[in-house]
């Protein structure tokens, strides 16, 4: 039924509502005009603008609005560094017949390793702005300082005796550096044309069978649409010309290394944050075309999920498929193929990874190393927990960051929360004799 409401003039006689209109037009709109004095104030002073409140950081974006996810934050490192006598090495869980030691303490925040042809451990950091070089003086070890003042120089490697640093926002390298131990230049600079971004700007840096340099830049955000600049792999000549990108499609990476046989590079690969607590999956990927590869990001999670922000209208397989999925938030980072003959035989070319751990998990994983063994063509066989313990009780008391093969065939970890390098042997020698 349509009713309709009778008009005013149907419901006042004439003379009244000619009066009423009258009187309307004469009177002030006091509602909508500003006195030509104001009126003084009688109520308490007026109070100061509230600021605006702090922009969240970056790892907070997309974070769910619940009571459960706002417990969750990125893990803080202890401020200083383990004395010796209180690292966890007790609560470490090894394989049968492996041994794990102390290499060396003191090294804040310590992160990516690299051993030099005559012996020299160096060791980067994400949190500090410094380098560290390790070095045996007359059966002591011994922690120095090689370089300060950089910005977050977690990248490094080594190549005909040239340590290469990649920073947030450059590449520099120091020639012969095992021969200036004791008087370091300062780091000459290659490479600059890289974004200053903070978020995932820390890089991984190792050097190709094609005696090129590899590095990342990481999505500036936990998930958005990234620049061109950015969410890739690059290769750069060793004086850095001829700047090239290799992959596309890549959140973040903190560790990198090629097949020994089929020169093909690896990479781990941290995924989403705030999706779920069980997803998306942190990956192990590998490089065939390079170039073309493109692995996904933002647009399809773990490999196998479209992501629900930038997902719609794409399907997970128009992207590289990941070789391995290693958990969800586990945190992948330092990876290394065993190439050393100190281990038994069935460790032959597999990798070793080091998954940092969660923290935006109400039950926290990783904290370990695991290993990924492969077929011969490349494709991983299985992953498996290979060294246990970091994590206790939900807590942290360790978190492993990178592994690197010593010349013996021996295996050296680093642990940034309490700033240490352990050594991983095997057997009863410090080098084992089965070839």
């Amino acid at each position: 039924m349509n009713t309709a409401w009778p008009r005013p003039s149907a419901l006042l006689p004439a003379a009244i509502l000619t009066a009423v209109m009258a009187l309307s037009l004469s009177w002030p709109a006091g509602g909508q005009q500003t006195p030509a004095t104001p009126p003084a104030a009688t109520g308490p002073a007026a109070q100061p603008a509230v600021p605006a409140p702090a922009p969240a950081p970056s790892w907070a974006q997309a974070r769910p609005q619940n009571a459960a996810a706002e417990t969750l934050a990125p893990q803080v490192a202890p401020p200083l560094p383990a004395p010796v006598d209180r690292l966890p090495l007790a609560e470490l869980k090894v394989p049968k017949n492996f041994r794990l030691e102390v290499y060396a303490g003191g090294l804040a925040n310590a992160r990516s390793i690299r051993i030099g042809d005559k012996g020299t451990v160096f060791v980067s950091t994400r949190t500090l702005d410094r380098v560290y070089a390790v070095v045996d003086r007359n059966g002591k070890r011994e922690v120095r300082v090689l370089a300060r003042g950089l910005n977050s120089p977690n990248g490094i490697a080594l190549h005909d005796g040239t340590l290469y640093i990649a920073e947030i926002n450059r590449i520099s390298k120091i020639d012969n550096v095992e021969e200036r131990l004791d008087n370091p230049p300062k780091p000459a600079v290659i490479y600059s044309d890289l974004p200053n971004v903070a978020p995932h700007g820390w890089k991984f840096l190792t050097v190709g069978p094609d005696n090129k340099l590899y590095f990342n830049i990481g999505a500036p955000c936990n998930i958005c649409m990234p620049p061109p600049t950015h969410a890739q792999l690059r290769r750069i000549n060793l004086d850095g010309s001829g700047a090239e990108v290799v992959a596309r499609g890549i959140r973040q990476v903190v560790g990198m290394d090629f097949h020994p046989v089929l020169k093909q590079l690896y990479f781990t690969e941290n995924q989403r944050d705030w999706m779920s607590e069980n997803e998306p999956q942190d990956k192990l990927n590998r490089v065939l075309h390079p170039g073309q590869d493109n692995f996904g990001y933002p647009y399809c999670d773990g490999g196998d999920i479209a992501d629900p922000i930038y997902g719609w209208g794409h399907s997970c397989d128009e992207f590289t498929k990941p070789i391995a999925q290693l958990g969800p938030h586990s945190a992948p980072l330092g990876m290394r193929f065993y190439t050393g003959h100190m281990f038994p035989r069935e460790y032959d070319g597999a990798i070793f990874i080091a998954r940092h751990g969660s923290w935006n998990k109400t039950k926290k994983i990783g904290g370990d190393i695991v290993v990924a063994k492969l077929n011969t063509d490349g494709t991983v066989r299985s992953v498996q927990p290979f060294i246990t313990g970091f994590l206790q009780n939900n807590k942290y008391v360790g978190r492993p960051v990178d592994v690197e093969v010593m010349k013996d065939g021996s295996m050296l970890i680093s642990d940034d929360w309490n700033g240490a390098v352990y050594r991983l042997t095997y057997g009863t020698t410090r080098v084992s004799s089965r070839r």
